[in-house]
Parts: structure tokens; C-alpha cells; sequence
């Protein structure tokens, strides 16, 4: 007798939770995607390639290290 009212309970509760997802479509309206805030831009270098301080510095070495001794 107990399986049953179990069961008979189960059963209430899968419909009341189908009867709500369907009464809740009608309801709402579809919303049009929104596009989220776009990530600002890096503020510092992201690697060394990308940095001109570094760059600059690369080239001095390199200059230095050319130059006729």
C-alpha cells in the first residue's frame, strides 16, 4: 500500500512539474541575445615580443653587439 501512494505521489509531482514548464512558456516572450561588454584591451604587454621597451632594448644589444670593436 505504500509503494502505491509512493508512486501515486511521484506521479503528481512529475505533472504539476510539467503542467508549470509548459504554462511557463506561453508566458514569457523570447529576448533577442544580447552581446555582453566587450573585454578591454590589455592595458600591459601580454609577452615580451609585445613590448616596446623591450624591444628597443633588444635592438640596442643587438647594435652594440654589431658594432666594430
Amino acid at each position: 500500500m505504500a509503494v502505491v501512494l509512493l508512486v501515486v505521489a511521484l506521479v503528481v509531482v512529475v505533472l504539476v512539474m510539467r503542467a508549470t514548464v509548459v504554462a511557463g512558456r506561453g508566458l514569457r516572450r523570447p529576448q533577442p541575445p544580447t552581446a555582453g561588454p566587450r573585454p578591454a584591451d590589455p592595458v600591459r604587454p601580454v609577452a615580451p615580443d609585445d613590448d616596446p621597451e623591450f624591444l628597443r632594448e633588444l635592438a640596442r644589444r643587438v647594435r652594440r653587439d654589431d658594432s666594430p670593436a
